[in-house]
C-alpha cells in the first residue's frame, strides 16, 4: 500500500489517480482530529483563500490552458469544479463547501483509497508528501532535518462579505471588457474616496504574526495593505484597477473594488484581491469606508498565515521526486508552484510518475511546451533566487515568436500544448 500524505488539492489528485489505475492508497490526512489555523472544513480540498481557479480561457491565459490539460489527463478536482461551478464571468469559480465535498465522496466510497486520520510526523520512505503550504510542525521538522531548506513566507486570504448587507445603488454590475455575463459586483470610488480608503488601509492596525509565521513574501498573496503602502496609485493601477469598465453615465470610474460571488445563490460575496493582514475591527472599519461596503457583515475577515515550501531546485527532480529518495514524491504549494490550480496538477504528475515507477518503468515528464511540463522543470531547474511559481506563457519552451499578434501566438501555443498533452496520454496508456 502507497502512502499519499494530505488530501489537499495535490494530495487529493495524487492519490485518486493512483487508486483509478490499481493502486492501494493509504490517504493520510490529520482533519478533522487537527486542523491547521486557515482550515475550518473537515472535508478534503478546503479552498481557503479564495473560490476561484482563475481563468478558464484555453486559448487567451496559461491557467485556462492548465486546466484543460488536466481534464484530459482525468483530472479529478477539475471534475468537482465543474460539478461545483458558480457564475464567475470568464473565471473559473466555485462553490468551496460542494468542491470539497464532491472530492470527499470520490475519494472515500474508492475501493482502493483507505483514509487514515492521523497527524503524519515523519516522512515515509517512499509515497506523495503533500501537506500543503501549513504543513504541521512535526512534519516540517522532520522535512528541515533531512533536507535542511524549508522555508516561509506569507499568505493572506480575503474577506468574504453578506451580500445583502451590500449598498448595491452604490454598485454597477460589470465584467472587465464586457466578457462574461454580468459576474462582478462593481464598487467604485471616486478620487477623494480612493485617497481617504487608502490612507486608512496604510495605516490600519494590522495583525501580530507568530514567529514561525514570519518570512518572505510572495507577490501572488501580498496583503492589501502592503501593495498600497508601495504608493498612492498602486492600487489603481492593480487590484482596484477602473480599466474595462464603465459607469451608467459612460464615463469610467476613478477606481473600483470588484466583488465575487462565493456561491451559487450569490448570497455570499468576496472582495477580490483584497488579501489582507489587518486586525478584524480594522477590516470592518477600513472596507466600511468603499461607499457600497458602509454597512457591509462580514462572513469571514481576512487571514494570514504560514506558507511553506521547498528550496526544490535543490531537492526534487522534475518529477517531483527525491534526489536522495527516488519512491519518495513531494507535490502541491510546499514544491514552489503557486495557485490552487498549480498545486492539483503537480498531484497529478506525481501520481502518474509514482504509478510508473510502482510497474518498473521510468517516469516521463510531459513536455516543456506543455504548462504541466513547464512547470515540472521550472521547480527542478538551478535557481539561487527560487520563488513559487504561478502557470504562465513565460515558462512554455519558445515558438512563434515571429507571430506578432498576442492572441494568436498564445492560440497556437495552446493548440501545440494540447497536441502534446494528447500525445502524452497516448504514450502513457491513460
Amino acid at each position: 500500500m502507497i502512502e499519499v500524505i494530505g488530501a489537499g488539492l495535490a494530495g487529493s489528485e495524487a492519490a485518486h489517480f493512483l487508486a483509478e489505475h490499481g493502486v492501494e492508497v493509504a490517504l493520510v490526512e490529520m482533519k478533522p482530529k487537527k486542523f491547521t489555523p486557515a482550515h475550518k472544513n473537515p472535508d478534503f480540498c478546503e479552498l481557503v483563500c479564495s473560490n476561484s481557479l482563475k481563468s478558464d480561457d484555453v486559448f487567451g491565459n496559461a491557467c485556462g490552458l492548465l486546466k484543460e490539460e488536466m481534464r484530459r489527463l482525468g483530472s479529478v478536482t477539475m471534475a468537482a469544479a465543474e460539478a461545483a461551478r458558480v457564475p464567475a464571468g470568464g473565471a473559473l469559480a466555485v462553490e468551496r463547501e460542494k468542491f470539497a465535498a464532491y472530492v470527499t465522496e470520490k475519494l472515500r466510497s474508492h475501493p482502493n483509497i483507505a483514509v487514515v486520520g492521523r497527524e503524519q510526523t515523519e516522512l515515509p520512505s517512499r509515497g506523495i508528501v503533500a501537506t500543503g503550504p501549513l504543513t504541521s510542525d512535526a512534519l516540517s521538522s522532520a522535512i528541515s532535518q533531512k533536507y535542511g531548506n524549508a522555508l516561509c513566507f506569507y499568505d493572506a486570504s480575503a474577506p468574504i462579505v453578506s451580500a445583502e448587507s451590500v449598498d448595491f445603488s452604490k454598485t454597477f454590475t460589470e465584467d472587465r471588457y464586457g466578457k462574461g455575463t454580468g459576474d462582478y459586483v462593481n464598487c467604485p470610488l471616486t478620487r477623494e474616496e480612493y485617497e481617504v480608503f487608502v490612507q486608512a488601509l496604510v495605516t490600519a492596525e494590522r495583525a501580530n504574526l507568530h514567529e514561525f509565521e514570519k518570512g518572505e513574501i510572495f507577490e501572488g498573496c501580498m496583503p492589501v495593505e502592503v501593495m498600497a503602502s508601495r504608493g498612492r496609485d498602486t492600487l489603481r493601477f492593480g487590484t482596484f484597477k477602473p480599466v474595462g469598465l464603465t459607469l451608467k453615465d459612460g464615463t469610467r470610474p476613478y477606481a473600483v473594488l470588484q466583488l465575487r460571488k462565493e456561491n451559487a445563490a450569490g448570497t455570499s460575496l468576496g472582495l477580490v484581491g483584497c488579501q489582507t493582514n489587518l486586525k478584524f475591527p480594522e477590516q470592518k472599519r477600513v472596507f466600511g469606508m468603499i461607499p457600497a461596503l458602509a454597512h457591509a457583515e462580514f462572513e469571514r475577515y481576512g487571514v494570514m498565515h504560514r506558507n511553506t515550501y521547498l528550496r526544490s531546485p535543490q531537492i526534487l527532480n522534475a518529477d517531483f521526486s527525491a534526489k536522495t529518495d527516488p519512491m519518495l514524491f513531494f507535490s502541491g504549494q510546499m514544491t514552489g508552484v503557486e495557485g490552487y490550480v498549480e498545486s492539483a496538477a503537480s498531484g497529478l504528475l506525481a501520481g502518474i510518475h509514482l504509478w510508473r515507477k510502482l510497474n518498473g518503468k521510468e517516469p516521463v515528464v510531459p513536455p516543456d511546451t506543455t504548462v504541466m511540463g513547464a512547470l515540472s522543470r521550472y521547480i527542478a531547474t538551478p535557481n539561487t533566487d527560487f520563488q513559487p511559481m504561478n502557470a504562465n506563457y513565460g515558462i512554455l519552451a519558445g515558438g512563434f515568436e515571429a507571430v506578432r499578434d498576442k492572441k494568436e501566438r498564445r492560440r497556437l501555443l495552446a493548440a501545440r500544448s494540447l497536441e502534446e498533452i494528447e500525445a502524452y496520454k497516448k504514450a502513457l496508456s491513460l
